[in-house]
């Protein structure tokens, strides 16, 4: 059912309802993560074989070609290579490059949904396992309610020490959602919820209205033997250049919701891979 973001949603009332989006290749073009490569390159914080390597990687993402092992090792050198960061610093580099880099390569038609989902008046929350220190002010930028992402472990000296905290990935990401329904209040099957991995099946099953957006070949089998709707955007656009203006309704700012009971934001560059361990820092 290609095109079908441009019908209209249904208005609901009560109970509460939610729009659950993945982010890479859902509602932006490109990894939220590797985006940052270079801006944290010039901050000081990788060398110049570390940009072409999560150029690399960059590549091999939107190309689709990752397989689990490779994906793995990916997530294994993220994980090493952020070990010992200032997660201060981090924040300013992102917050410095947010609009350069992001803004140009949100998908239209998701900006689109995303405003008819707030006028529906459902929650909007993002889901991703990019580290929560990248995915919260894309969120906040996005008008997202809530935002679901991995973190890491940050030492008593504000470092990251390279330990995953929470791993938003896989039946993780539908467990956070099942949460959220239950602190929240949201009726999960006429909630919404949009991603381009066969990893987010779980989440995709958990909710009334599963969507594949720009989906990878597991993803458009497991909907076309399911029947759920295929969504292709193609659009990037930055938010400012939108006709009509994108507007969101004046929100308080993004509420970092990992699991009932979640830590304060912390992060960390974290690649898709199998689930680890809870650690507590």
């Amino acid at each position: 059912m290609v095109g079908a973001y441009a019908r209209g949603v249904e208005n609901d009332y009560l109970p509460r309802t939610a729009a659950f989006f993945d982010l890479d290749k859902t509602v932006i073009a490109k990894s939220s993560t590797l985006t940052f490569g270079r801006s944290f390159y010039h901050g000081g914080l990788i060398n110049r074989r570390a940009v072409l390597r999560t150029a690399y990687a960059q590549f091999v993402f939107l190309a689709g070609r990752a397989d689990h092992d490779q994906m793995e090792r990916m997530r294994q050198y993220l994980s090493s290579l952020c070990k010992g960061w200032n997660v201060q610093q981090v924040k300013e580099i992102v917050a410095e490059a947010l609009h350069d880099l992001i803004d140009p390569i949100i998908y239209d038609e998701a900006a689109s949904l995303i405003e008819d989902h707030h006028a529906a008046g459902r929650d909007v929350v993002i889901v991703s396992t990019s580290g929560a220190e990248v995915v919260e002010p894309i969120g906040e930028l996005l008008g997202a309610d809530r935002v679901v992402a991995t973190r890491m472990v940050v030492g008593d000296d504000g470092c990251f020490t390279g330990e995953v905290e929470y791993y938003a990935y896989g039946p993780t990401k539908a467990e956070a959602v099942r949460a959220l329904a239950g602190s929240e209040g949201y009726d999960l099957t006429r909630c919404y919820a949009y991603s381009d991995s066969v990893t987010d099946v779980p989440m995709l099953e958990s909710v009334g209205h599963p969507f594949a957006v720009n989906p990878d070949r597991a993803l458009r089998r497991e909907a076309t033997a399911r029947e759920w709707p295929v969504l292709v955007f193609n659009k990037p656009v930055r938010l400012r250049q939108r006709l009509p203006a994108f507007a969101m309704p004046a929100r308080p700012g993004v509420a970092a919701a990992v699991a009932v009971g979640a830590a304060v934001a912390t992060a960390g560059l974290v690649w898709y891979a199998a689930n680890r361990r809870r650690v507590r820092a």
